[in-house]
């Protein structure tokens, strides 16, 4: 399984649209107004053709430790281990787990979770 995460702004239009007529495209203007950014953390398993969204309002350690528990906990409860492919970003570590999780979770998410980075000048 992959996991994956990417920043994403949020913008309003600050024109509204003129509708598309017969024989005319709708037309709008690319003025907008910027309404801050969101997360949004992939699942993804591309031989099953299956993927997992979950948008949050930031990026943190925290944030990711929760993402390492879905499958372990949701997904994939009878697995024995779960291997997630991801990149080398600082926080895809296992220490993210034991800021978000008292030792005793922490160890156990650890222990169904293999984790495999992509090589740096493949990310």
């Amino acid at each position: 399984m992959c996991l994956d995460e990417k920043s994403k702004q949020l913008v309003a239009e600050t024109r509204t649209p003129i509708p598309a007529r017969p024989g005319e495209p709708e037309r709008g203007d690319y003025e907008y107004s910027r309404n801050g950014t969101a997360n949004i953390f992939m699942l993804v398993e591309p031989l099953r053709g299956w993927r997992h969204a979950v948008v949050t309002t930031r990026r943190t350690k925290v944030d990711f430790a929760h993402q390492v528990r879905d499958p372990v906990d949701t997904h994939y409860p009878q697995a024995e281990r779960i291997t997630l492919v991801m990149d080398n970003l600082n926080t895809h570590r296992t220490s993210s787990l034991y800021e978000a999780y008292p030792p005793d979770e922490a160890r156990r998410l650890i222990a169904k979770v293999e984790i495999v980075h992509a090589p740096k000048h493949g990310s």
